[in-house]
């Protein structure tokens, strides 16, 4: 067993000698097992919220995380960001698109409505279809969240050289690229990453 077992969980301590049985030199087990395990924070992180969360909590615009996600899910759905098609949003493909029963849907949907983040209006071509659209307001918080999400990132690569930033876009966008290929070939990697449930509104 290799050395590098000693520091991992139980349930990952075969993992050097199985990177190494598939040709990987220790020190590229090393780096390996490194981003595994950074990943890992990483998606902790998002799948939190903590990350956005902390960005609307400076930018104090009153929205809780979940209507900031179901925000930004409606404006995914309304230009076809990761999705098949761009298409009117509607309760059903929010809820779809956060991965949320309906109803916790609706009410996160009649939230953002009261407060002046979206507004109902009626399809075209089909009068008794009601669809979600986002307001100005929304719009600009959109703007807002866009600049704040920029300060940090600027902060973040201050100090990276010109060839780390472009070597690490390339990279990274290989790596992702890979992971949909292998986790999303039956839908053609298509579907958007799914938002956790956080809680009603």
């Amino acid at each position: 067993m290799s050395a590098n077992a000693k520091t991992l969980p139980r349930f990952h301590a075969d993992l050097p000698d199985r990177l190494e049985a598939a040709g990987f030199a220790p020190a590229v087990v090393e780096a390996l097992l490194g981003l595994d395990a950074e990943m890992f924070v990483w998606h902790r992180r998002a799948a939190k919220g903590e990350l956005v969360g902390l960005l609307l909590s400076e930018m104090d615009l009153g929205l809780e995380l979940s209507q900031f996600f179901a925000l930004m899910a409606i404006n995914r759905i309304e230009h076809g960001i990761a999705r098949a098609q761009a298409e009117p949003a509607t309760v059903g493909l929010l809820a779809e698109e956060m991965a949320i029963d309906p109803s916790r849907a609706s009410r996160i949907a009649s939230g953002l409505i009261a407060e002046g983040w979206l507004r109902r209006d009626v399809a075209q071509g089909d009068g008794r279809k009601s669809i979600l659209v986002i307001t100005d307001k929304a719009r600009d918080a959109f703007s807002q969240f866009r600049d704040a999400k920029w300060d940090k990132l600027l902060t973040v690569f201050a100090d990276w050289s010109a060839e780390d930033i472009q070597s690490f876009s390339r990279l990274f966008t290989r790596y992702s690229n890979g992971m949909a290929r292998v986790h999303c070939a039956g839908d053609g990697g298509t579907k958007s990453d799914r938002m956790p449930d956080k809680g009603d509104s």
